[in-house]
């Protein structure tokens, strides 16, 4: 009677967890875009890459595994947009032992709040210069693309493409 008993209980949970969805959101859905978005990583091609590239790669690597980001794009439900950049406060030295680069976190950081858009993986958003800007975007699960010369950011925006990572 019990092993019966367990055998209904297993197959009950089976069932159960079974019948739950997983509500993974499609990369080109409206609600894909949603939560904030770390600047982790910038992707370049290594055969083809400018030096200025291959800069921006290394500081951006130092920085992320410090925990350090220097842009964060937050977009919301209401179609508000808060990008918080601290590319223009970087101080890149080397280090005490001349043997590689110093690149401490940027303490300061300049937001600013816009409006947006985000349908079929195009983003479109009002920049600082009041200026509209569409952008094709590729978002798989937590990881979001942008290419670096279309988004722009200072410092970064040589060629390649920007990895998000979302929190």
């Amino acid at each position: 009677m019990i092993m019966r008993n367990t055998l209904v209980l297993f197959l009950l949970g089976g069932l159960i967890i079974s019948s739950c969805s997983t509500d993974k959101v499609d990369g080109t859905s409206p609600d894909a875009i949603l939560g904030t978005w770390d600047l982790t990583a910038l992707d370049i091609d290594q055969q083809t890459a400018s030096d200025e590239e291959e800069f921006g790669q290394v500081i951006l690597s130092e920085l992320s595994a410090e925990n350090c980001y220097l842009v964060s794009l937050t977009f919301n439900q209401d179609s508000s947009l808060i990008t918080e950049d601290a590319s223009n406060y970087l101080e890149i030295g080397v280090n005490a032992g001349g043997t590689g680069l110093e690149v401490p976190c940027p303490s300061q950081r300049d937001t600013e709040t816009t409006t947006y858009t985000y349908a079929d993986g195009v983003l479109t958003f009002v920049d600082e210069n009041q200026a509209t800007v569409s952008l094709n975007v590729t978002i798989d699960g937590r990881t979001m693309i942008i290419s670096a010369q279309e988004l722009d950011v200072e410092n970064f925006n040589a060629g390649g493409e920007l990895i998000f990572s979302k929190r």
